[in-house]
């Protein structure tokens, strides 16, 4: 593809995305008007933050063409080990360096299995985010954590404000903003693209591939502190099942990044998590029940995915081309 083929590719998908967006916002507007007020964007942009921190870290794999299914646990274990050291009376930049600490190492667990024991993606971190999951209940038995936690100042993230953006939206952008320069504008991204590429052709090429598939897990698992810390944040406490609704709308927020976009990218992943945000909030103003929400979710995944694939493209310009020859001869 030519470098003018490719732009006017990105174009048509951008006028896509933004023609979706235009006609999700004013389906909801007409059923809810309070869909576009400033307090409820504010609350999209809140409430997206934890999402989008843990869709961020899925891209860094989902790049290399692999999975990683254990941070639905990560986030639930960190966000345990943070309250029960903040419920033990520590001082909250100590429990969040504590969690910072096992993020990290369940991300390493992953990645070695991984690069270097060459053990399957999908079933090492399935194994290991049930194994993260079920050592969350053993802080408190079950019952939720919050002792300490309104004196902490951890629930400012969630409750400031600045320039009336909340803080969460500011860590966002934080944390997109460094991971695009790395993952896009780096050599670490350059080789990572590579690796995912074409992992035979990374390694005679120079490319460390088993350091960068363990890089790209201790990535993921890192960014899970962050959607682990805004969850307790937000809700006020920590709890056991703290990770278990990020696992669809995390996925989904990629996947729609790429069959939009063309690719897993940062801005790809933002995108998504953007569109699935709308669509749940949406779905929350209109007291549509929460048990619909992943059914949504995987549906607008699969019908985004399936306008946006090649094949599909070439059957629908086909289809048009066929119809213009009829009309011509006519």
């Amino acid at each position: 593809m030519t470098n003018t083929n490719a732009k006017k590719a990105a174009f048509i998908r951008v006028g896509l995305y933004l023609i979706i967006v235009a006609s999700i916002t004013l389906t909801f507007y007409l059923l809810e008007p309070r869909y576009v007020t400033t307090s409820n964007i504010t609350a999209v942009l809140r409430h997206l933050a934890a999402t989008g921190l843990a869709a961020l870290g899925l891209t860094f794999v989902v790049v290399l063409k692999k999975f990683d299914l254990s941070f639905p646990g990560v986030i639930s274990f960190v966000a345990m080990t943070i309250g029960f050291g903040i419920a033990a009376g520590i001082d909250l930049y100590l429990a969040i360096l504590i969690g910072l600490v096992v993020s990290v190492a369940f991300g390493l667990i992953n990645g070695y299995a991984v690069s270097y024991l060459k053990l399957p993606d999908i079933v090492t971190t399935i194994a290991v985010g049930s194994i993260a999951g079920g050592a969350a209940f053993l802080f408190s038995g079950g019952p939720s954590l919050f002792r300490n936690f309104f004196t902490s100042g951890l629930l400012d993230i969630n409750d400031g404000r600045w320039f009336g953006v909340n803080y969460s939206t500011y860590l966002l952008v934080a944390v997109y903003a460094l991971s695009w320069f790395y993952l896009h504008r780096s050599r670490f991204g350059n080789s990572l693209y590579a690796v995912g590429y074409n992992e035979k052709s990374a390694f005679y090429s120079g490319v460390n591939v088993r350091k960068y598939v363990c890089i790209a897990y201790v990535i993921c698992s890192t960014l899970m502190l962050f959607s682990a810390l805004l969850v307790i944040a937000e809700t006020g406490k920590s709890e056991p099942i703290a990770g278990n609704g990020f696992l669809m709308p995390a996925f989904a927020s990629v996947f729609i990044g790429i069959a939009f976009f063309g690719k897993a990218s940062v801005l790809a992943t933002l995108a998504g998590t953007v569109l699935i945000s709308m669509v749940l909030n949406g779905f929350t103003l209109i007291n549509i029940p929460y048990y619909w929400s992943d059914g949504a979710t995987s549906m607008l995944m699969l019908v985004g995915s399936i306008l946006f694939s090649p094949d599909t493209r070439e059957r629908v310009t086909g289809w048009v081309k066929a119809r213009v020859r009829l009309v011509s001869h006519a």
